[in-house]
Parts: C-alpha cells; sequence; structure tokens
C-alpha cells in the first residue's frame, strides 16, 4: 500500500466508524505504512472473558465492510489491564489477551474476512498505553488493536 492507499482506507474506516470514535470507544489512526484500529474492551467483552457481547456485533459487522475489501493482513492484538487473573479458563492475563483477540479473528472470519489473512496475538498487560493505576487507566489499557499492514 502507498501513502495515498492507507490515507483513503484510514479515512474509510474512520467515516465508518465515526458514531463509536466519536463516544470513545474506538479510535482509527495511520501510523506510517501501517493502519491502527484500537477497539476498547468495554465495547467487546464483559470483565474477565473473551466472549463477545451482543454490542460487539454491530461495529465489528460494520468493520468487517470495510476490511474485506482490501489485502492488507490483519494482526488482531489482545491487551488487558495488570490486575492478576487466575481462573481456570485463565490462569493469566496472556491466555486472556489471547482468547480475547482469538475471538474477535473468528468472527470477523465469519463476517467473509479470508483467515490467511489474519493473525492474533495476546500480549497481556505487558503493552500497556497508560501506566497508571486509576480506575481510568486501567479501562485504557483493556482493548483489541487490529493493525493492518501490506499484503
Amino acid at each position: 500500500m502507498h501513502d495515498g492507499t492507507i490515507t483513503r482506507i484510514t479515512d474509510e474506516l474512520a467515516l465508518s466508524m465515526q458514531q463509536y470514535i466519536d463516544d470513545d470507544l474506538m479510535s482509527v489512526n495511520q501510523v506510517g505504512t501501517r493502519i491502527e484500529i484500537e477497539m476498547k474492551e468495554q465495547m467487546l467483552f464483559p470483565s474477565g472473558t473473551a466472549r463477545l457481547t451482543r454490542q460487539a456485533m454491530a461495529p465489528l459487522r460494520a468493520l468487517s465492510t470495510t476490511l474485506k475489501r482490501i489485502s492488507s493482513h490483519l494482526q488482531v492484538e489482545g491487551h488487558t489491564d495488570n490486575l492478576p487473573i487466575s481462573t481456570a479458563a485463565f490462569p493469566s492475563n496472556w491466555e486472556l489477551s489471547t482468547a480475547r483477540a482469538v475471538s474477535v479473528v473468528r468472527y470477523l472470519a465469519g463476517q467473509g474476512i479470508p483467515e490467511r489473512r489474519m493473525s492474533a496475538a495476546g500480549f497481556g498487560e505487558f503493552h500497556p498505553i497508560d501506566s497508571g493505576n486509576s480506575q481510568e487507566a486501567l479501562r485504557r489499557n483493556r482493548r483489541i488493536e487490529i493493525k493492518l499492514t501490506s499484503p
């Protein structure tokens, strides 16, 4: 993808997701030759689970409409806060973050995005965007990032 194409796709994604961007649930940014979509955890998952909420379906469906038309690779990354988790399903934040990324990949695949174009990664609490320990900082760190790179 060249700069003009990246800018056009970034603008198209931002326009189609404007409602969620305005509600501070999502952001779409161009970073060099990559497009990064950040989705806040509260719009996607109940606390401590990797099961997508019913509210997550509409934005993911809208997002997939645009993503199907481009040939970029999508890396879906799960991120958590630094509060420890230890359940039978998720012994650590790594498992939770990875399961969340996989849930999004599976949903996007079900919407028609070819599986060969996607990968899932879990980063646990190790890539925070806010180093604070306030509830707001913890909330900001719980997210899904979708990074679009050239095919």
